[in-house]
């Protein structure tokens, strides 16, 4: 009996060790309440929708959360999903570990998800995209194994996270399939097409297509959509570098990302930089001599495929320097075709490169079978990246929405006159006080059931200052804006041309941005006035 329970604390222990990093990771942001930072995002009973016209970033996530929380508290469900990351992530990455054993396991979770590449996404609120990382050692180890039923089972997470999700697992799993053996002779010598080589190919298709099928939901409105992509996105949204080692040093220690307030504090420093470059080193040193061959470890296991994993991560970084240094490039692809446009922010390709790390570092513990090296390996990544901990030094907490956001919520959901609600003030971001006066996307955007209209332009904040204005992708925007610049009399008559039914003003530390501010909007009937809300109707012309 003691046997089996060994046993099984040790298959579960890569787990144990996700939630215990997602315990230290996320401790204020368990309290009562929402975690809101950039694009994390979640509201109070949110309606289920279908996507808009604009580029469907967070489809279906936004779709799954308001489903589940039918079932389970809102707050619950994200509180789960952020540490579900942390547990999905290390045990993943120990099931691709070169080793059976528990150590090099161990290595494998710490490393990735404890890592700068997971806390700077973090920070900036992708929990969608980290959705997709986390379950992308799974999908390689699927992939590997074979079996279209596992395949789906592991890439369900980066189905739910939408499209950045499944692009990033995208390169790591077609080159797997590309690159890992299969069990099929060979034939004879002079044969045009070997049975491996098309083994492979119907391998690749069959992935791709798996990928194409899971992907509908977002895939479809994408193509269906009018969204337009702005090539200037190649330059605000390029790696940057976030440390004295300059964008190469960076990116190679898994950090270089294009917001500056999504860097953890004190990654700055040298010690911090030099210690995570070195780990970097030891790491893809590690993985350079693992076999070619990824090594089987009985039924339903594997070790990991190189070949797939060097190829996908090369990819990644190739993607991530040429924003970084070649942004012209990218701008150009963009301009020819905005199906370009995902490539925009390139760091985010570095997954393949944070689970090759992460397996290197093992396969480095596992010419060691010391517990002395294996505390240090699962060790070093907390203690490199301390300002992780604690919700990064409390820039990720808990809060709750003010009583008037509810009140407002339930005056529009009740209402069964059909047209849009129209956002103000005309920007995409808000800063409350009672969220500490963090940034987070317009909270308005997720609460009501019916169509939204807010700008979804992004000024983005430049190196050597300044500000980019990245161009809005849903064409309504621009219409909206039009009525907006109209002559104040005739204002109200211009959004309601364009089906608006309500007009949210946001107040306190938003102020309202429209040439000739309230009164412009005279004639309309305010239903809710509140410290920080007020809600417009526009009645329908009789």
């Amino acid at each position: 009996m003691g046997g089996e329970w060994g046993e099984t604390a040790k298959r579960f222990a890569p787990a144990l060790l996700g939630l215990l990093f997602g315990l230290l990771a996320l401790w204020p942001a368990l309290g009562p309440g929402f975690v809101l930072r950039y694009d994390m995002v979640f509201v109070p009973d949110p309606p289920p929708m279908l996507p808009g016209e604009g580029f469907p970033r967070a489809v279906p996530s936004d779709l799954v959360v308001a489903l589940l929380s039918r079932v389970v508290p809102e707050q619950v469900v994200q509180k789960v999903v952020l540490l579900g990351v942390f547990v999905l992530a290390a045990s993943g990455a120990a099931a691709l570990a070169p080793s059976r054993r528990l150590g090099p396991r161990l290595a494998a979770a710490a490393f990735y998800s404890w890592n700068a590449y997971l806390a700077q996404r973090l920070l900036l609120g992708q929990w969608a995209l980290l959705l997709g990382v986390a379950g992308l050692p799974w999908a390689v180890r699927a992939v590997a194994l074979g079996g279209r039923s596992r395949l789906v089972a592991a890439l369900l997470p980066a189905a739910v996270g939408g499209f950045q999700a499944m692009l990033v697992a995208a390169p790591a799993l077609l080159a797997t399939a590309a690159t890992a053996p299969v069990r099929v002779p060979a034939t004879a010598a002079g044969g045009a097409a070997t049975p491996a080589g098309r083994v492979r190919v119907r391998r690749v298709l069959e992935v791709a297509l798996v990928m194409a099928v899971l992907s509908l939901p977002w895939l479809v409105p994408a193509l269906s959509s009018r969204a337009a992509t702005d090539p200037a996105g190649a330059w605000a949204f390029a790696a940057r570098a976030d440390g004295p080692l300059g964008t190469v040093g960076s990116l190679l220690s898994l950090g270089g990302i294009w917001n500056a307030h999504a860097v953890l504090p004190g990654q700055e420093t040298w010690w911090s930089a030099i210690v995570r470059l070195l780990l970097a080193a030891v790491a893809v040193w590690g993985f350079a001599r693992l076999p070619g061959s990824p090594a089987r470890h009985g039924a339903g296991a594997v070790g990991p495929p190189r070949a797939g994993l060097a190829v996908a991560a090369v990819a990644g970084l190739a993607v991530a320097l040429t924003g970084a240094f070649a942004p012209g490039v990218l701008g150009g692809l963009i301009g020819w075709w905005p199906g370009f446009g995902p490539l925009r922010d390139g760091q985010l390709y570095l997954a393949p490169f944070v689970l090759l790390q992460a397996v290197g570092l093992a396969a480095v513990v596992a010419r060691w079978n010391s517990r002395a090296v294996t505390a240090v390996a699962v060790a070093v990544p907390v203690l490199v990246l301390p300002t992780f901990a604690l919700g990064a030094f409390g820039r990720l907490s808990a809060v709750d929405y003010p009583d008037e956001w509810r009140e407002v919520q339930a005056i529009v959901n009740a209402d069964p006159a059909p047209g849009a609600l129209l956002s103000l003030p005309w920007g995409a971001h808000r800063a409350f006080g009672w969220n500490d006066d963090r940034v987070i996307l317009d909270p308005a955007t997720k609460m009501f059931r019916r169509r939204v209209l807010w700008n979804d332009a992004l000024l983005v904040g430049l190196p050597g200052g300044g500000r980019l204005r990245v161009a809005a992708e849903d064409p309504a925007s621009a219409e909206v804006e039009a009525a907006l610049g109209v002559e104040p009399g005739g204002r109200i008559a211009a959004l309601s041309g364009l089906n608006v039914r309500y007009v949210l003003i946001h107040g306190g530390d938003n102020p309202f941005q429209i040439p000739g501010g309230d009164d412009s909007l005279h004639g309309a009937t305010t239903v809710f006035r509140g410290p920080e809300l007020r809600l417009l109707r526009l009645d329908a012309p009789s």
